[in-house]
């Protein structure tokens, strides 16, 4: 019985050096156009198989200032699509997309995109009054709106946030519940239901499995 105790022991400790090495060399997916639903893939984009990237970008945050990609280099980023009036699934994303926040608040790596789809409505005074009645950084998690075409190409033919179909006119409306994980080289490594607090604890968890794979 003695004899069995070490070999148990030597046993135990190398399943969970074993589990730790697997673990911790877990890597995320680059998704690119092609490994996407076609659904939420924009026509013109659907054969794209590699090196897709947050291209260019100008938009402007809840303080008034101008905010454009340089903003987010070297830095790991989740965006979503809201508005400030949405009684459904909007106070549900924000809740979720808080709990990323506060986990990740301390983290200079991590910030946060929230693009609204109603840049009509959804003015700069408007964002500035969501983001202190949510209390967070202004430099941590930015608020924008901007032309509302830009906006909806984002949406459709960056982060493929969105199903329906549009060109970002006066009728288009984009209503989306996802989240997506952006890497420091703006490549696409997840995408969450931000609705969801199972899918947001898979957000979570991602975002450390990413920020190791930079250390």
């Amino acid at each position: 019985m003695k004899r069995l105790i070490p070999a148990l022991i030597i046993t135990v400790i190398g399943i969970g050096v074993a589990y730790f090495m697997i673990t911790d060399n877990k890597s995320l997916p680059i998704y690119n156009p092609s490994d996407i639903n076609p659904k939420l893939v924009d026509e013109s984009v659907q054969g794209v198989t590699q090196l897709h990237r947050v291209g260019n970008f100008n938009l402007i945050d809840q303080e008034g200032k101008s905010l454009t990609e340089k903003q987010f280099q070297n830095k790991i980023y989740v965006t979503d699509f809201f508005f400030v009036t949405c009684p459904t699934i909007c106070p549900k994303m924000a809740t979720q997309m808080n709990r990323v926040y506060d986990e990740f608040v301390k983290n200079p790596d991590i910030l946060f995109l929230s693009h609204t789809v109603m840049p009509e409505k959804d003015s700069v005074p408007v964002l500035l009054e969501y983001a202190q009645k949510l209390k967070v950084d202004n430099t941590k998690w930015k608020f924008v709106t901007g032309d509302k075409k830009d906006i909806y190409n984002l949406a459709r033919k960056t982060y493929f946030a969105a199903i329906t179909e549009g060109d970002g006119g006066i009728d288009d409306f984009i209503h989306t519940e996802n989240f997506i994980l952006v890497d420091k080289e703006k490549r696409l490594r997840g995408f969450y239901d931000g609705t969801s607090e199972k899918d947001i604890d898979r957000l979570i968890a991602d975002i450390y499995t990413l920020l190791r794979e930079y250390e």
